[in-house]
């Protein structure tokens, strides 16, 4: 409980710090760093944070998510599936791309580097990684949760700039987006019991980010059926925001590392690459589809799809187009991409030993 406790104070100073300066997502960005440097810089007392409380913020976006989606919505992204697939496609082969690039300059296994060079699939990459010879659990995990770090710094912060013209307080307060604490009820309970028991069958039959979306699977399905469902308080996405951000602060351990700097360095500049890479693509898609800048953008990031979820309904971007294309591309990697990675993986492995008894024998 102390543990927790100390924790919990930690995240709350972080998001209060973060609020003061005026930071995009203040409550998650400021957990985030704080909770990462407390449990570097504690000594005595190792932050705790149960699973369960990001799995129950994951619900709570997932339902947010939902009700974004209507009858038209939809119909639009039936319309949109060849570009989705096309997107797709074109972000994971800038990743490999990338991942050859900082396997060639590091050393690093190239296995180990496409593993961790994945746009999303956190926690499929690292079952794949236990399942594949070869494969350093630690950088590859450790690539992957720096991108996903960095991403949510960077992505606010571009979204939010001039150069998407973001003004998050403001849009926020006009558009209506955030529904009131006395408005909750009795609407929110049958969404209540409906989330969590989707949430829990979803997670029975391993179905991918059980918890985000089984919640938002059946709060569309409500919402298209024509339920209404009540739209939450700012103060209680501030609470999901602070549960997720702590949970991913806690994640990145850099002094499990071997060459610190070198792989702490290349994977901040391959995530760097990455995003320039989605600006390039959220372009395309702006002018194959007319979105909207900030939306095609959030769209096209390569991070995980609660957290563009959350800077959509900041923004006021286009929720379900943002989901839409981050649930494809989730599906895609969770149920393509490792096969396709096995595959690769059975070639390079020959050609690599060949190459080492190659070296030995010079």
């Amino acid at each position: 409980m102390i543990r927790f406790l100390v924790t919990l104070a930690l995240a709350l100073a972080g998001g209060a710090l973060f609020t003061l300066i005026h930071s995009p997502l203040p409550w998650l960005l400021g957990p985030m760093v704080f909770s990462l440097l407390g449990a570097r810089l504690l000594k005595t007392i190792k932050p705790l944070w149960p699973s369960y409380l990001r799995d129950t913020a994951m619900i709570i976006i997932g339902y947010s998510i939902g009700l974004s989606f209507t009858m038209e919505t939809l119909k639009e992204m039936g319309r949109q599936l060849p570009t989705m697939i096309l997107m797709t496609v074109l972000l994971l082969l800038f990743s490999a791309l990338i991942g050859y690039g900082v396997a060639k300059v590091s050393g690093l296994p190239l296995p180990t580097v496409l593993m961790g060079s994945v746009p999303g699939g956190l926690s499929q990459m690292i079952l794949l990684a236990e399942e594949t010879e070869g494969i350093d659990l630690t950088v590859m995990t450790f690539l992957q949760v720096s991108r996903v770090i960095m991403i949510i710094f960077c992505v606010p912060l571009l979204v939010f700039s001039p150069l998407f013209g973001g003004n998050h307080q403001d849009i926020s307060v006009s558009s209506g987006a955030f529904g009131r604490w006395e408005d909750l009820f009795p609407g929110i309970l049958l969404f209540a019991v409906v989330c969590v028991a989707f949430a829990m069958l979803a997670k029975k039959i391993r179905f991918p980010s059980a918890y985000l979306l089984g919640p938002m699977i059946a709060t569309a399905i409500l919402h298209v059926a024509g339920v209404p469902g009540p739209a939450l308080p700012a103060s209680l996405l501030d609470v999901s925001q602070l549960l997720i951000g702590t949970y991913v602060g806690l994640l990145l351990r850099p002094e499990s590392l071997t060459n610190k700097f070198r792989v702490i360095s290349l994977s901040f500049l391959s995530g760097a690459v990455l995003i320039l890479g989605s600006l390039g693509l959220s372009a395309l898609l702006t002018q194959l589809h007319g979105v909207s800048s900030a939306t095609a953008f959030l769209s096209m990031a390569p991070g995980g799809m609660d957290q563009m979820g959350i800077i959509a309904k900041e923004i006021d971007a286009d929720i379900a187009v943002v989901s839409c294309y981050q649930l494809f591309r989730t599906w895609f990697i969770y149920f393509a991409v490792p096969p396709i990675l096995r595959l690769a993986f059975k070639r390079i492995a020959p050609r690599a030993k060949a190459a080492d008894e190659a070296a030995g024998g010079r």
